[in-house]
């Protein structure tokens, strides 16, 4: 983790874990205790860890918990075609003398 001080970031040693385990629980705020109950439930299953907050004069707050049931997903791209390769049109030029323009 590193924290700003103006424009310089000091490393300061600690490593966040990764969000659901013990180093790093999901915390969450709800309002009712039957609320947490259902949510407490749910992760149980999952094997995460939970840290929940009760409070009737907040609102209920489960953004960490929907990222970790929804973890994002990386994205891999196609190869590029080469610019000397044939074009991928099907005119049987270079990709630099056909589409690659």
């Amino acid at each position: 983790m590193s924290r700003n001080f103006g424009n310089e970031k000091i490393y300061d040693g600690k490593k966040t874990g990764k969000l659901g385990t013990k180093n790093n629980p999901v915390k969450v705020t709800v309002q009712t205790k039957t609320r947490a109950k259902e949510l407490e439930a749910e992760v149980k299953e999952k094997g995460w860890e939970l840290d929940i907050t009760v409070d009737k004069n907040q609102p209920e707050d489960i953004s960490q918990l929907k990222m970790v049931q929804r973890p994002v997903k990386t994205v891999v791209n196609k190869n590029k075609v080469g610019r000397n390769e044939p074009c991928p049109c099907g005119s049987k030029k270079k990709y630099k003398h056909c589409c690659g323009k």
